[in-house]
């Protein structure tokens, strides 16, 4: 029986759209995000543009005030104040400050532009510095992303030791384990442990609750020293950890300060693990938000054709590679082989393009391969070992992405 014009159309089309798995998650992610700003942009102008009008209203008021009470035209007033913001630009300001380009002050400016904090308080003014600072960004900020990418890895493979030793822990408590079990070889015959995985839920706690602290104690040491309120302070550590660096407030910018060694060293260690600990959180919420897209991606799969879908069902398609098509277990048939007199006959009447015979020699090997690659990432030895049975070699992932689905339990079901 034929299938109808309508539900075969659909179904033709669904197999020529080029919008696979991973174009849809991209555009969902870009349709997400516009959406976001738009939000942002909505809640930020209605909380600020009249804040930014009422000032407005008031400085013009103060500036014909004082034109008027000392006499001076308002031309010769708003050159001195241009004058007044090119000096503030260079630096310059009425009370001491610190000197911009000595030693610290420069090293100051390399760090923030090598971990592209970029506060802009202190920007090279001449040709020569500004050529320079391209040639030194460019391998500069490829240097602290590798950097990062290698913080990354190791605090994920240090929560991984520390939480699977806990999970042993829990094992032995609940009898599952004997008392003398020690990790080696022999942790492939336990049953509970093998294809463990920390919980990337469970890393993306542990990972905010050391931002937080870490933001907690540097917002404390930059209220007592800074003399700033403490949201500010807070304020300060989020723009200044997460690499946002607006410029408004920028600690250790006074002439002088009590303790100013061990301020300086302080201020450096806690931007420096403040940036790589926000800089690892981003990247495992990111893999959440990742794992939500999947979900609603699910949620839009075509189900318009029922009949196909039972046809399908009922031939099994069991000799048919599609792109994307992912690991089946265990349901192909080995007396399938028997149906048909030839490889030739087999695909004549499945439509497809390879035979049954080559289909499961191919999975017996991908499962080989599967159960190797599992039991290696779950004792914690190195992988050797790739699977591209269907995708590219970037299909695991680039950097930081790459990293978190190695080393986390539900970045491998979404894949």
């Amino acid at each position: 029986m034929m299938p109808p014009r309508g539900a075969a159309g659909s179904c033709r089309r669904r197999r020529l759209a080029p919008l696979n798995e991973d174009n849809g998650r991209f555009l969902l992610l870009a349709a997400l995000i516009a959406a976001y700003l738009s939000a942002g942009a909505t809640v930020f102008s209605a909380l600020e543009s009249p804040s930014e009008a009422a000032a407005q209203l008031r400085w013009n008021r103060t500036l014909h005030n004082f034109s008027r009470i000392f006499n001076i035209s308002l031309p010769e007033l708003r050159a001195f104040l241009r004058s007044y913001e090119a000096a503030m630009a260079a630096g310059i300001r009425v009370d001491a400050l610190r000197p911009r380009w000595d030693f610290p002050g420069a090293f100051y400016f390399v760090g923030t532009v090598v971990s592209t904090i970029g506060f802009g308080m202190t920007t090279p003014a001449t040709v020569a510095g500004k050529v320079f600072l391209i040639v030194y960004g460019l391998f500069g900020c490829a240097g602290t992303i590798l950097f990062f990418n290698l913080f990354l890895e190791r605090i994920i493979s240090l929560l991984a030791f520390i939480m699977k030793a806990c999970h042993e822990r829990q094992l032995r408590r609940s009898g599952l384990l004997p008392p003398n079990f020690r990790r080696g070889p022999a942790m492939s015959g336990v049953g509970s442990l093998v294809g463990w995985k920390p919980s990337v839920y469970h890393v993306m706690l542990i990972l905010g609750i050391f931002a937080i602290t870490l933001s907690c104690c540097a917002s404390a040491m930059y209220t007592a020293v800074e003399g700033w309120n403490y949201i500010d302070s807070l304020y300060y550590c989020f723009v200044t950890f997460s690499t946002i660096g607006f410029g408004d407030l920028v600690s250790s910018q006074n002439a002088a300060y009590q303790n100013q060694g061990l301020y300086r060293f302080g201020n450096f260690i806690f931007i420096l693990m403040g940036v790589c600990c926000i800089y690892s959180l981003f990247n495992v919420i990111s893999i959440v938000i990742k794992q939500v897209l999947n979900w609603v991606l699910k949620k839009f799969e075509c189900r318009c054709c029922p009949k196909c879908h039972k046809s399908s069902a009922r031939l099994g398609r069991r000799n048919a590679i599609t792109p994307g098509a992912r690991l089946r277990r265990h349901n192909i048939s080995m007396d399938a082989d028997g149906q048909y007199d030839s490889d030739t006959e087999g695909r004549r009447l499945s439509g497809e393009m390879i035979s049954m015979r080559e289909l499961t020699a191919s999975n017996k090997v991908s499962l080989a391969i599967l159960q190797k690659q599992l039991s290696e990432t779950a004792n914690g030895y190195p992988r050797n070992v790739c699977i591209n049975t269907r995708q590219n070699g970037f299909s695991a992932g680039v950097g930081a992405l790459a990293i978190m689905n190695n080393r986390l339990a539900e970045t491998s079901d979404s894949r």
